[in-house]
Protein backbone atom coordinates (compact mmCIF):
# COMPACT_ATOMS: atom_id res chain seq x y z
CA UNK A 1 0.00 0.00 0.00
CA UNK A 2 2.55 2.16 1.09
CA UNK A 3 4.54 1.45 -2.22
CA UNK A 4 1.57 2.67 -4.19
CA UNK A 5 0.88 5.39 -2.20
CA UNK A 6 4.48 6.19 -3.21
CA UNK A 7 4.01 5.96 -6.94
CA UNK A 8 1.03 7.66 -7.16
CA UNK A 9 2.59 10.59 -4.99
CA UNK A 10 5.67 10.44 -7.59
CA UNK A 11 3.00 11.00 -10.58
CA UNK A 12 1.32 13.48 -9.05
CA UNK A 13 4.75 15.95 -7.89
CA UNK A 14 5.85 15.09 -11.81
CA UNK A 15 2.04 16.47 -12.94
CA UNK A 16 2.04 19.12 -10.81
CA UNK A 17 5.90 20.27 -12.24
CA UNK A 18 5.38 19.75 -15.73
CA UNK A 19 1.33 20.74 -16.06
CA UNK A 20 2.03 23.68 -17.93
CA UNK A 21 4.57 22.07 -20.32
CA UNK A 22 1.87 19.42 -20.71
CA UNK A 23 -0.61 21.81 -21.71
CA UNK A 24 1.84 23.52 -24.56
CA UNK A 25 2.39 19.77 -25.87
CA UNK A 26 -1.48 19.30 -26.25
CA UNK A 27 -1.91 22.56 -27.98
CA UNK A 28 1.04 21.71 -30.49
CA UNK A 29 -0.79 17.61 -30.66
CA UNK A 30 -3.96 19.04 -31.35
CA UNK A 31 -2.70 21.66 -34.19
CA UNK A 32 -0.08 19.25 -35.66
CA UNK A 33 -3.21 16.52 -35.69
CA UNK A 34 -5.40 18.92 -37.60
CA UNK A 35 -2.84 19.55 -40.14
CA UNK A 36 -1.86 15.79 -40.36
CA UNK A 37 -6.26 15.34 -40.81
CA UNK A 38 -6.29 17.64 -43.32
CA UNK A 39 -3.30 15.91 -45.43
CA UNK A 40 -4.73 12.17 -44.47
CA UNK A 41 -8.31 13.29 -45.32
CA UNK A 42 -7.23 13.88 -49.14
CA UNK A 43 -5.57 10.22 -48.48
CA UNK A 44 -8.60 8.58 -46.91
CA UNK A 45 -10.94 9.67 -49.85
CA UNK A 46 -9.20 8.10 -52.76
CA UNK A 47 -8.85 5.12 -51.31
CA UNK A 48 -12.49 4.81 -50.12
CA UNK A 49 -13.77 5.53 -53.26
CA UNK A 50 -11.20 4.84 -55.84
CA UNK A 51 -9.23 1.88 -53.90
CA UNK A 52 -5.86 3.32 -54.88
CA UNK A 53 -3.04 3.55 -52.50
CA UNK A 54 -1.72 7.26 -53.91
CA UNK A 55 2.14 6.97 -52.75
CA UNK A 56 1.98 10.42 -54.55
CA UNK A 57 0.07 11.87 -52.19
CA UNK A 58 3.31 13.72 -50.55
CA UNK A 59 4.26 15.30 -53.97
CA UNK A 60 1.16 16.83 -54.04
CA UNK A 61 1.56 18.36 -50.88
CA UNK A 62 4.65 19.57 -51.47
CA UNK A 63 3.97 20.91 -54.62
CA UNK A 64 1.15 22.75 -53.29
CA UNK A 65 3.78 24.52 -51.55
CA UNK A 66 6.01 25.74 -54.24
CA UNK A 67 3.01 26.43 -55.93
CA UNK A 68 2.31 28.81 -52.80
CA UNK A 69 5.94 30.32 -52.78
CA UNK A 70 5.11 31.05 -56.55
CA UNK A 71 2.01 32.78 -55.95
CA UNK A 72 2.76 34.70 -52.89
CA UNK A 73 6.05 35.81 -54.71
CA UNK A 74 3.96 37.31 -57.60
CA UNK A 75 0.81 38.39 -56.13
CA UNK A 76 1.97 39.09 -52.06
CA UNK A 77 -1.11 37.85 -51.01
CA UNK A 78 -0.88 34.69 -48.39
CA UNK A 79 -4.74 33.60 -49.14
CA UNK A 80 -4.36 33.94 -52.77
CA UNK A 81 -1.61 31.93 -52.87
CA UNK A 82 -3.48 29.26 -50.83
CA UNK A 83 -6.76 29.39 -53.07
CA UNK A 84 -4.79 29.28 -56.50
CA UNK A 85 -2.38 26.36 -54.96
CA UNK A 86 -5.66 24.42 -54.36
CA UNK A 87 -6.98 25.00 -57.42
CA UNK A 88 -4.13 24.51 -59.65
CA UNK A 89 -2.93 21.35 -57.91
CA UNK A 90 -6.83 20.20 -57.94
CA UNK A 91 -6.36 20.40 -62.16
CA UNK A 92 -3.32 18.57 -62.30
CA UNK A 93 -4.64 15.78 -59.79
CA UNK A 94 -7.24 15.25 -62.34
CA UNK A 95 -5.43 15.16 -65.55
CA UNK A 96 -2.79 12.71 -63.25
CA UNK A 97 -5.91 10.06 -62.69
CA UNK A 98 -6.96 10.44 -66.68
CA UNK A 99 -3.54 10.40 -67.96
CA UNK A 100 -2.56 7.79 -65.32
CA UNK A 101 -5.06 6.00 -63.18
CA UNK A 102 -7.98 5.99 -65.36
CA UNK A 103 -6.29 3.53 -67.85
CA UNK A 104 -4.84 1.05 -64.99
CA UNK A 105 -8.82 0.80 -63.75
CA UNK A 106 -9.65 -2.68 -63.39
CA UNK A 107 -5.88 -4.10 -63.10
CA UNK A 108 -4.12 -5.79 -60.60
CA UNK A 109 -4.06 -3.04 -57.18
CA UNK A 110 0.35 -2.92 -57.66
CA UNK A 111 0.07 -1.43 -60.85
CA UNK A 112 -1.89 1.49 -59.51
CA UNK A 113 0.91 1.41 -56.63
CA UNK A 114 3.72 1.61 -59.10
CA UNK A 115 1.66 4.51 -61.13
CA UNK A 116 1.77 6.58 -58.27
CA UNK A 117 4.84 6.07 -56.70
CA UNK A 118 6.58 6.49 -60.48
CA UNK A 119 4.24 9.66 -60.10
CA UNK A 120 5.91 10.53 -56.78
CA UNK A 121 9.63 10.35 -58.32
CA UNK A 122 8.61 12.19 -60.96
CA UNK A 123 7.08 15.26 -59.21
CA UNK A 124 9.77 15.02 -57.02
CA UNK A 125 12.73 15.47 -59.22
CA UNK A 126 10.85 17.67 -61.01
CA UNK A 127 10.74 20.48 -58.16
CA UNK A 128 14.43 19.61 -57.35
CA UNK A 129 15.44 20.61 -61.31
CA UNK A 130 12.90 23.78 -61.07
CA UNK A 131 13.52 25.11 -57.84
CA UNK A 132 16.83 23.53 -56.52
CA UNK A 133 17.74 22.04 -53.11
CA UNK A 134 17.70 25.00 -51.14
CA UNK A 135 14.56 25.19 -48.95
CA UNK A 136 12.10 27.74 -49.18
CA UNK A 137 10.14 29.43 -46.73
CA UNK A 138 6.70 31.12 -47.26
CA UNK A 139 5.48 34.11 -45.04
CA UNK A 140 2.76 33.75 -42.82
CA UNK A 141 0.49 35.88 -43.03
CA UNK A 142 -0.52 36.24 -38.91
CA UNK A 143 2.79 36.84 -37.11
CA UNK A 144 1.84 38.14 -33.87
CA UNK A 145 1.64 35.84 -30.38
CA UNK A 146 0.22 35.47 -26.73
CA UNK A 147 1.38 34.35 -23.93
CA UNK A 148 1.26 30.63 -23.38
CA UNK A 149 2.43 29.94 -19.89
CA UNK A 150 6.05 31.33 -20.00
CA UNK A 151 6.19 31.01 -24.04
CA UNK A 152 5.25 32.96 -26.73
CA UNK A 153 3.16 30.93 -29.07
CA UNK A 154 2.03 32.00 -32.00
CA UNK A 155 -1.17 33.00 -33.36
CA UNK A 156 -0.77 31.32 -36.98
CA UNK A 157 -0.21 27.75 -35.18
CA UNK A 158 -3.65 28.09 -33.88
CA UNK A 159 -5.32 29.36 -37.14
CA UNK A 160 -3.87 26.54 -39.78
CA UNK A 161 -5.68 24.72 -36.72
CA UNK A 162 -8.98 26.25 -37.22
CA UNK A 163 -8.68 26.66 -41.09
CA UNK A 164 -7.88 22.63 -41.09
CA UNK A 165 -11.24 22.13 -39.30
CA UNK A 166 -13.05 24.45 -41.62
CA UNK A 167 -11.48 22.97 -44.75
CA UNK A 168 -12.41 19.23 -43.13
CA UNK A 169 -15.75 20.09 -42.45
CA UNK A 170 -16.74 21.42 -45.76
CA UNK A 171 -15.52 18.48 -47.10
CA UNK A 172 -17.97 16.59 -44.78
CA UNK A 173 -21.24 19.04 -45.96
CA UNK A 174 -20.37 18.39 -49.30
CA UNK A 175 -20.42 15.13 -49.13
CA UNK A 176 -23.12 14.71 -46.50
CA UNK A 177 -25.80 16.89 -48.76
CA UNK A 178 -23.77 18.41 -52.06
CA UNK A 179 -25.18 16.24 -55.30
CA UNK A 180 -22.26 15.49 -56.49
CA UNK A 181 -21.15 14.53 -52.65
CA UNK A 182 -24.43 11.95 -52.78
CA UNK A 183 -22.88 10.65 -56.20
CA UNK A 184 -19.56 9.85 -54.21
CA UNK A 185 -21.35 8.22 -51.44
CA UNK A 186 -22.92 6.09 -53.91
CA UNK A 187 -20.23 5.24 -55.39
CA UNK A 188 -18.68 4.20 -52.75
CA UNK A 189 -21.59 1.96 -51.43
CA UNK A 190 -22.11 0.15 -54.52
CA UNK A 191 -20.07 1.13 -58.04
CA UNK A 192 -21.39 -0.98 -60.66
CA UNK A 193 -25.23 0.19 -58.91
CA UNK A 194 -24.19 3.74 -58.98
CA UNK A 195 -23.13 3.43 -63.02
CA UNK A 196 -26.27 1.77 -63.92
CA UNK A 197 -28.32 4.51 -62.42
CA UNK A 198 -26.49 6.92 -64.60
CA UNK A 199 -23.66 8.30 -62.09
CA UNK A 200 -20.27 9.05 -64.66
CA UNK A 201 -18.48 6.88 -62.30
CA UNK A 202 -15.49 7.79 -64.18
CA UNK A 203 -15.75 11.40 -63.52
CA UNK A 204 -16.81 10.64 -60.00
CA UNK A 205 -13.01 9.13 -59.78
CA UNK A 206 -11.76 12.14 -61.35
CA UNK A 207 -13.09 14.14 -58.98
CA UNK A 208 -12.42 12.63 -55.56
CA UNK A 209 -8.81 12.42 -57.26
CA UNK A 210 -8.84 16.30 -57.57
CA UNK A 211 -10.25 16.99 -54.25
CA UNK A 212 -7.89 14.79 -52.14
CA UNK A 213 -5.01 16.24 -54.63
CA UNK A 214 -6.44 20.15 -53.25
CA UNK A 215 -6.53 18.82 -49.66
CA UNK A 216 -3.09 18.01 -50.13
CA UNK A 217 -2.13 21.39 -51.70
CA UNK A 218 -4.10 23.49 -49.07
CA UNK A 219 -2.32 21.41 -46.60
CA UNK A 220 1.33 22.31 -48.24
CA UNK A 221 0.77 26.06 -48.22
CA UNK A 222 -0.70 26.03 -44.43
CA UNK A 223 2.27 24.26 -43.13
CA UNK A 224 4.57 26.04 -45.15
CA UNK A 225 5.53 29.16 -43.00
CA UNK A 226 6.22 26.45 -40.34
CA UNK A 227 8.78 24.46 -42.16
CA UNK A 228 11.31 24.45 -45.09
CA UNK A 229 9.83 23.80 -48.30
CA UNK A 230 12.66 21.56 -50.38
CA UNK A 231 11.33 18.52 -53.18
CA UNK A 232 11.11 16.19 -50.35
CA UNK A 233 9.06 17.51 -47.76
CA UNK A 234 6.29 15.46 -48.58
CA UNK A 235 7.80 12.33 -47.90
CA UNK A 236 7.41 12.58 -44.18
CA UNK A 237 4.21 13.85 -44.06
CA UNK A 238 2.82 11.13 -46.33
CA UNK A 239 4.25 8.60 -44.24
CA UNK A 240 2.29 9.84 -41.14
CA UNK A 241 -0.51 10.21 -43.31
CA UNK A 242 -0.22 6.27 -44.30
CA UNK A 243 0.10 5.65 -40.38
CA UNK A 244 -3.26 7.54 -39.13
CA UNK A 245 -5.07 5.99 -42.45
CA UNK A 246 -4.32 2.80 -41.41
CA UNK A 247 -4.99 3.39 -37.51
CA UNK A 248 -8.01 5.15 -37.86
CA UNK A 249 -9.37 2.76 -40.79
CA UNK A 250 -8.89 2.65 -44.44
CA UNK A 251 -11.76 4.75 -45.92
CA UNK A 252 -12.63 5.92 -42.94
CA UNK A 253 -12.83 9.62 -42.99
CA UNK A 254 -13.50 10.07 -39.46
CA UNK A 255 -11.47 7.86 -38.14
CA UNK A 256 -8.51 8.99 -40.02
CA UNK A 257 -9.60 12.46 -38.55
CA UNK A 258 -9.64 11.05 -34.46
CA UNK A 259 -6.09 8.84 -35.26
CA UNK A 260 -4.20 12.11 -36.73
CA UNK A 261 -5.03 13.67 -33.12
CA UNK A 262 -4.15 10.82 -31.25
CA UNK A 263 -0.86 10.10 -32.57
CA UNK A 264 0.39 13.54 -32.60
CA UNK A 265 -0.89 13.97 -29.52
CA UNK A 266 0.91 10.93 -28.47
CA UNK A 267 3.86 12.26 -30.08
CA UNK A 268 3.62 15.59 -28.29
CA UNK A 269 3.53 13.96 -24.87
CA UNK A 270 6.65 11.61 -25.67
CA UNK A 271 8.62 14.61 -26.78
CA UNK A 272 8.65 15.61 -22.97
CA UNK A 273 10.48 12.76 -21.65
CA UNK A 274 12.42 12.28 -25.19
CA UNK A 275 13.80 13.95 -28.18
CA UNK A 276 11.41 14.93 -30.73
CA UNK A 277 13.43 12.73 -33.06
CA UNK A 278 12.97 9.55 -30.80
CA UNK A 279 9.01 10.62 -30.31
CA UNK A 280 7.95 10.24 -34.07
CA UNK A 281 8.98 6.18 -32.93
CA UNK A 282 5.37 6.19 -30.76
CA UNK A 283 3.67 6.71 -34.20
CA UNK A 284 5.20 3.19 -35.30
CA UNK A 285 4.40 1.55 -32.32
CA UNK A 286 0.80 2.00 -32.25
CA UNK A 287 1.03 1.24 -35.95
CA UNK A 288 2.37 -2.21 -35.23
CA UNK A 289 -0.26 -2.89 -32.48
CA UNK A 290 -2.91 -1.42 -34.38
CA UNK A 291 -2.16 -4.24 -37.55
CA UNK A 292 -1.43 -7.12 -34.96
CA UNK A 293 -4.88 -6.73 -32.62
CA UNK A 294 -7.11 -4.43 -34.47
CA UNK A 295 -6.39 -4.37 -38.18
CA UNK A 296 -9.71 -2.70 -39.51
CA UNK A 297 -8.06 0.03 -37.33
CA UNK A 298 -9.12 1.74 -33.95
CA UNK A 299 -11.27 4.02 -34.87
CA UNK A 300 -14.21 1.77 -36.69
CA UNK A 301 -16.60 0.35 -34.81
CA UNK A 302 -17.11 -2.71 -34.14
CA UNK A 303 -19.90 -5.09 -35.85
CA UNK A 304 -22.65 -5.80 -33.75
Amino acid sequence: MSAMGDWIGFVWGWLATHGDIIIIQTVNGIVTGMILALIASGLTLIFGIMDVVNFAHGELFMLGAYVGVVVLSISGSFWLALVLSTLVVALIGAALQITTLRPLVGRDPLNTILATFGISLVLQNYALWQFGPVPRKLDEPITGQFVLFYLAYPWYRLLIALLSGAIIGGLYLFLKHGTYGIWIRATTQDRVMAQAMGIPVPWVHTGVFAIGAGMAAASGVLFGPLIGINHAMGLDWVLKAFIVVVVGGMGNLGGSIAASIFVSLLEAYAAIVVSPAQAVIVSFVVLILTLLFRPTGLFVPTPK
